[in-house]
């Protein structure tokens, strides 16, 4: 669904296309870079920002590696979650309907708060969103709890720009476990902190439904994460006060977190790799359907400018119907999205070939 005919190159359209000169981009492998650094150009340039995009400059620094420094909060929380989650586990047949599809509904909402939110709008500014939008994206976002937009964005660039090396949050070079939930538990590599400090976050800090949030965010987290979701079933179906805390509450927010977590570690080790091989993300289907559509990670990673962070539109991609759908309203505008003959391009020059067997 498109709120208008597709323009290429253009700022007021519903739809950005990129990169449709075919001539230009079939000629030979030195005309396929340049189109591909161009397309980098100008999307960037639409956006107001390169962060996002790969800094093939930086170099790891010589010598040892900094010691781990175990933040032992964070160790002790997350441990007590995850138990917490296993209990809510055994409490689920004896759950009433009404509360289990409550549950998926609040998993559905903070999901997008990250996905459609934190990750597509404010991370790479793949899209428009208005301000009814981008308020509602925001509650979802503290329903998530998953640290505020602001900070997730910033370490997201991060992680782009600097994709496993030191200055990766998430380095899935260091593992599954680190890249998964590891990084949570220590101390950020100075590397990180250091380029995280030198992003041009200006667009995230103009906007006020962001800050706003920033500054109450803790509060947020306690109404929207743990108190609403566990409120509604008690109050409006009897539903007993353990079920309705350890089920759409604990058990919601584990699954959410494991979900994001995946697309950090799984979707950057298992798959193919149709676009460029030459990175380590991966195209991963399992994690595309549990994440909203966010394992397409070889594609997100390659093109990280379009909204859809794939090429198959709605195919698993429950956040990209959900964005078409909010252009359809008049809540959302300005989708980015990659010309096929540029996606072609770059799976000819860059794949694995694997998309030549489907």
């Amino acid at each position: 669904i498109y709120c208008h005919l597709s323009k290429e190159f253009s700022s007021t359209s519903s739809t950005t296309a990129v990169g449709t000169v075919t001539s230009r981009v079939t000629r030979n492998g030195n005309a396929v870079m340049e189109k591909d650094l161009l397309n980098h150009e100008d999307l960037a340039g639409d956006r107001g920002m390169v962060d996002d995009i790969f800094d093939e400059t930086y170099r790891e620094k010589e010598g040892p590696k900094p010691p781990l420094r175990y933040v032992w909060r964070n160790i002790i929380l997350m441990s007590l979650l995850h138990l917490g989650a296993i209990f809510a586990f055994t409490l689920i047949p004896s759950a009433k309907i009404q509360t289990l599809a409550w549950a998926v509904v609040c998993f559905m909402v903070s999901a997008l708060g990250i996905t459609a939110g934190a990750h597509r709008l404010w991370s790479h500014r793949s899209y428009k969103a208005t301000l009814p939008l981008r308020i509602f994206l925001t509650i979802a976002n503290s329903m998530a709890f998953q640290n505020d937009i602001y900070e997730w964005a910033r370490d997201h660039r991060v992680h782009h720009k600097f994709s496993e090396t030191d200055a990766d949050p998430h380095n899935a070079m260091r593992g599954f476990f680190f890249s998964h939930i590891g990084w949570l538990l220590v101390r950020k590599h100075p590397d990180v902190i250091e380029k995280g400090q030198k992003l041009d976050l200006s667009d995230i800090k103009a906007d006020k439904v962001v800050m706003f949030q920033r500054r109450y965010y803790k509060p947020s987290v306690v109404l929207l994460c743990f108190t609403l979701p566990a409120v509604v079933p008690w109050y409006f179906w009897d539903e007993s006060i353990v079920i309705s805390f350890f089920i759409p509450a604990i058990l919601r927010y584990t699954i959410g977190l494991n979900t994001t977590w995946l697309v950090n570690s799984a979707a950057h080790m298992f798959g193919n790799r149709p676009y460029d091989q030459n990175i380590n993300p991966r195209e991963n289907p399992l994690v595309s359907l549990g994440a909203l559509g966010e394992g397409f990670h070889n594609y997100h990673h390659t093109f990280p400018y379009d909204y859809s962070t794939s090429e198959f539109g709605w195919h698993f991609n429950f956040t990209t119907a959900f964005i078409d759908l909010m252009c359809l309203l008049g809540l959302a505008s300005d989708r980015k999205k990659v010309s096929k003959e540029v996606i072609l391009a770059r799976k000819m020059r860059t794949g694995d070939g694997s998309h030549k067997s489907g």
